[in-house]
């Protein structure tokens, strides 16, 4: 196990080097002039001049990515441009909101979702399958940027169940603003989860362990539970652990519409304004976060399957 560890380490590592490399290249080709961008254009060429060589743009790309790896090593995200505080300080300022809201929509989606794919496998071909199946797919076609804005219309204009804006004050006033947000991009996760259940289910329903368990007279609600949806579970776990990805950019959407404050509406705003060391600070955590949860769904996974360690 700890050698599956290390070695699902190292990649990682690979994994977020590659990335992050690549975003800051692709970052840097975007056309227009950051500096002029950022200051306006009744800026005197005197201080396009000092901001140029204050974000290293004014050396080559290759000694610009050098710079920032070698700041990186330290602990060093950058200055925020306009407000002159630590890029660290102003990303994991927003970080909790975006992490709560991620939290907040796999907790639920995970939950509903499993439970209507395992009903789903232990009545297969039956009428409550059959609704389950069109209740999935249902959600899987959802967009999470119109599920966020219907959301906001019906149940928090119209009802007024829910806040509309902000992520709230307090605990049960966040959890409050947390509702609507993670109902909008967890819905298609409940559907993609469901199916997902239903067909490894209906796969373990048929190994060797389910049929001796049933042939003991064991109850069919313990085959179902602790024999098969334990091993079933397992490609939900790496699922999620991807799914970290879709739910960041989904989040985006989520704390667009909503106003809430988080790691997508921070990129947003950096992008719009060049903000250079704000965006690479932001997509730096976002990325990592990606790699850390794929690579925990994959040791998870070796924990529960002892096969998945000769696997890789």
């Amino acid at each position: 196990m700890l050698k599956f560890a290390t070695r699902r380490f190292g990649l990682s590592l690979l994994i977020l080097f590659v990335a992050v490399t690549v975003m800051f290249l692709m970052i840097r080709a975007v056309p227009g002039d950051p500096v002029q961008i950022m200051l306006g254009p009744r800026a005197t060429p005197e201080l396009q001049a000092q901001l140029t060589a204050a974000l290293g743009l004014d050396q080559p790309i290759w000694k610009q990515l050098l710079i920032f790896y070698g700041n990186l090593l330290q602990g060093d995200l950058g200055t925020d441009v306009f407000s002159g505080r630590a890029v660290t300080d102003i990303v994991f300022q927003q970080l909790p909101y975006t992490l709560e809201l991620i939290f907040a929509s796999i907790l639920w989606s995970a939950t509903l979702g499993i439970a209507l794919g395992a009903y789903a496998a232990a009545h297969p071909n039956t009428l409550i399958d059959r609704i389950a199946a069109a209740i999935s797919v249902s959600f899987v076609a959802a967009p999470a940027f119109v599920v966020a804005l219907l959301a906001l219309l019906v149940f928090a204009v119209h009802l007024q169940w829910f806040p509309a804006i902000g992520a709230g004050d307090g605990f049960l006033d966040r959890l409050d603003h947390l509702v609507l947000p993670a109902f909008a991009i967890g819905l298609s996760w409940v559907g993609y989860i469901a199916r997902l259940v239903r067909a490894s289910m209906l796969e373990v329903m048929g190994e060797s362990h389910v049929r001796t368990a049933r042939a003991f007279g064991i109850a069919e609600r313990r085959v179902v539970m602790v024999y098969a949806l334990r091993i079933a579970i397992l490609p939900v776990v790496t699922v999620i652990g991807v799914g970290m990805g879709f739910l960041l950019s989904s989040a985006v959407f989520a704390e667009i519409v909503f106003a809430r404050p988080g790691l997508g509406k921070l990129v947003i705003d950096s992008i719009t304004t060049r903000n250079y060391p704000i965006v690479m600070g932001s997509v730096l955590i976002s990325t990592a976060l990606f790699v850390v949860s794929t690579a925990l769904a994959d040791l998870i996974n070796a924990l529960l399957d002892p096969r998945a360690r000769t696997s890789h």
